[in-house]
């Protein structure tokens, strides 16, 4: 069953289209189905990123469909919005079946973003669309400052878990999952030891740097070369709180955001990647300019980039 809320937002005729807000469509057929999952209630600290849907959609006026420094008109690539989940007022297992079942229903799309959300949102998606394609692997590429391994027995199925639910679930396997951006001191020493146990991969942002942001992430992708389809998860929380005063997760020593968008370049470019996901912006907590928000659609830009490069 899907459960989607049309967005309520204007739309242009297509002759008009010179503007991301002109570009999306709102019906028919297309190369990208775009979807947001407005829940933050399952957030281990208080977050309103369940307001980030809307605020990414306002946002889109301030953008052309044109990457000036790559030459790409986006144009060339057909986005669908498909609207919001509609979550259940008091019941988050409830919301998160919900977004499950959605993503199941549009996983025949060629690709799908989803707009969180808080991160307990992603292992929804996932286990929805290893329902579509049971006999798949579903490997995860994830930009994070956390591992996110937590125990849900302890904190239920939080934002901190979602890894772990896709492991211990079995949805995913844990060599099956590429975690870049880690750093300092946000991740207890045990839940390293358990994604050292489930053979998750870390890169840290350390290594990300001396190696190369866009070779890292060209490494992450072959390394996942035995799964079926990629899903890539973005938490905003792996940008430094210098530039991303609108996450409540983030921390000192993260990504730059023009780090952020070279990734997200290099992800988009990828065939294997069929779905992702950008989680844990809260637009309550943003500057006066909205400085996160629009990083974060200019980051989904970069993706779409890639996306319209793609061989």
């Amino acid at each position: 069953m899907i459960y989607l809320k049309k967005p309520e937002w204007s739309w242009q005729p297509a002759e008009r289209v010179t503007h991301v807000h002109h570009w999306v469509k709102q019906e028919g057929e297309a190369d990208v189905i775009l979807f947001g999952a407005p829940l933050s209630r399952s957030s281990i600290s208080a977050s309103a990123a369940s307001d980030y849907p809307e605020a990414f959609r306002k946002m889109w006026k301030g953008f052309a469909t044109y990457n000036l420094d790559e030459r790409v008109d986006l144009r060339g690539v057909s986005v669908r919005d498909a609207g919001d989940v509609m979550m259940h007022t008091t019941n988050i297992k409830e919301s998160h079946r919900r977004i499950e079942d959605t993503a199941e229903s549009l996983a025949n799309g060629k690709l799908t973003c989803m707009i969180g959300g808080d991160h307990s949102t992603t292992a929804c998606a996932v286990r929805g669309f290893k329902k579509a394609f049971p006999y798949e692997r579903i490997g995860i590429l994830q930009l994070d400052t956390h591992l996110d391994v937590r125990d849900p027995k302890e904190l239920g199925p939080a934002n901190g878990t979602p890894i772990r639910q896709l492991i211990d679930g079995e949805a995913v396997r844990g060599e099956d999952v590429v975690n870049i951006g880690l750093h300092g001191y946000f991740n207890a020493k045990e839940l390293v030891d358990y994604a050292d146990e489930k053979g998750i991969r870390m890169v840290t942002m350390r290594e990300a740097r001396k190696a190369g942001i866009t070779e890292t992430i060209q490494h992450a992708i072959e390394s996942l070369g035995d799964v079926d389809r990629i899903y890539a998860t973005i938490d905003m929380d792996v940008l430094d709180i210098s530039v991303a005063p609108g996450v409540p997760a983030s921390t000192p020593g993260g990504m730059k955001s023009e780090e952020l968008f070279e990734a997200l370049l290099e992800i988009g470019k990828s065939e294997k990647v069929k779905h992702i996901d950008f989680v844990c912006l809260d637009p309550q907590k943003d500057d006066h300019v909205s400085a996160t928000v629009k990083t974060g659609v200019y980051a989904w830009l970069q993706f779409m980039t890639g996306v319209a490069m793609r061989s």
